[in-house]
C-alpha cells in the first residue's frame, strides 16, 4: 500500500478525515492482496482500491469501522511497515510512538519486557556476576535446589547477553505477546510465559548446562502459538504473515547449522516453538469442546 497521486487503475472507495485512519485500513486490503492507495482531497482522504474489489472492500469496511482497533487491523498495519506521515497538528513522534507502544501491549506484556531491560541494564552498570548468579539454572538440577530457589527454573529468560540479543528478544515479545494479551486475555499470556519457559529452559539445561539465558525459547513459543492458533482459528484475528514465520524457522535453521558467528540456544529455541504450537492446539481443541 501506499500514499500516490496515481490511482487512474483503482477506484474510490471511501474518503474520510482521519489520515491514519484511511492508512489502517488501506495498509489491511493490502495485506489481503486488494491494491489501495490513500490521496488526499482539501481536507479529506480518499482510500482507493481495485475496481474489481470494490464491493468486497465495501464490506470489509462496513465491519472495519464499527471497531478500527481490532488486532486484525493493527496487525496488518505493522506487517506492511506502512508509517503514517506526521501532520502538522498530529503528535510528535516520540509522542506517538508512546502512544502505541502502550497501546498494543497489556500489564504482562510490559512487565516483562521491563524485567528484562531492567536485568541487562543492571548487568550493564557491573551487576553482571551477581544477577547472572541468582537467575541461571541450577548447576545441578536436584529437588533441594529447586525448594532453595523456584525461580531459577524461569529465571535465564530474563537475562540477556548483548544489545542484539535483547532487542531482538523484546521486540518479538512486545508485538506477539502485546497480540496474545489483548486478542485472548493476561492468563493466556502468563500461561503460555511459564510454559514455553519451563520446556525450553528445561531442554537446553539437559543439552548443554546451566549456562545460558534469553526469552528467544519463549519467543520462539509465541511463533509457533500464534502461528497455529491463527491456522486453526483465523476468525480471533490473531496472526503472524508467512514471511516472518520462513525468517524465524531459517533463523532456527542457521542455528544448527552452526553458521552465526554467536553461541545460540538451540534446544531452547526448538522446544519452544513445539510447545507453543502444541499449547495453540489444545487451547483450540479445549474451546471448540466447550
Amino acid at each position: 500500500m501506499s500514499e500516490s497521486n496515481s490511482t487512474d487503475d483503482l477506484s474510490p472507495l471511501v474518503q474520510v478525515k482521519q489520515h491514519n485512519i484511511a492508512l489502517l485500513f488501506a495498509n489491511y486490503l493490502t495485506s489481503l492482496d486488494i491494491e489501495a492507495k490513500v490521496q488526499k482531497h482539501d481536507s479529506d482522504f480518499v482510500i482507493y482500491c481495485a475496481a474489481t474489489k470494490v464491493n468486497q472492500a465495501k464490506e470489509m469496511f462496513a465491519e472495519f469501522i464499527d471497531n478500527p482497533y481490532q488486532e486484525k487491523y493493527q496487525q496488518a498495519a505493522w506487517q506492511t511497515g506502512e508509517l503514517a506521515q506526521v501532520q502538522d497538528n498530529s503528535p510528535s513522534l516520540i509522542t506517538s510512538f508512546k502512544q502505541q507502544f502502550l497501546a498494543h501491549a497489556g500489564g504482562v506484556t510490559l512487565t516483562v519486557f521491563a524485567l528484562c531491560w531492567l536485568v541487562f541494564v543492571m548487568s550493564l552498570l557491573g551487576f553482571s556476576q551477581p544477577i547472572f548468579q541468582r537467575l541461571h539454572f541450577y548447576p545441578e538440577l536436584t529437588f533441594d535446589a529447586f525448594f532453595d530457589s523456584p525461580l531459577r527454573l524461569l529465571g535465564p529468560a530474563l537475562f540477556h547477553f548483548s544489545w542484539l540479543h535483547i532487542v531482538f528478544n523484546t521486540m518479538w515479545w512486545w508485538q506477539l505477546g502485546g497480540s496474545v494479551e489483548r486478542v485472548l486475555g493476561k492468563g493466556a499470556l502468563i500461561n503460555l510465559f511459564l510454559i514455553t519457559a519451563l520446556v525450553s529452559n528445561l531442554g537446553q539445561f539437559m543439552v548443554s548446562g546451566p549456562n545460558f539465558g534469553g526469552l528467544s525459547g519463549v519467543v520462539y513459543g509465541l511463533v509457533g502459538y500464534v502461528w497455529w492458533y491463527g491456522w486453526l482459528a483465523p476468525e480471533k484475528g490473531l496472526m503472524i504473515s508467512k514471511p516472518i514465520i520462513g525468517f524465524l524457522l531459517f533463523w532456527l535453521l542457521l542455528g544448527y547449522a552452526d553458521l552465526l558467528p554467536i553461541n545460540m540456544a538451540n534446544t531452547a529455541h526448538l522446544l519452544g516453538l513445539v510447545s507453543g504450537c502444541l499449547l495453540a492446539a489444545v487451547n483450540i481443541l479445549l474451546m471448540k469442546r466447550r
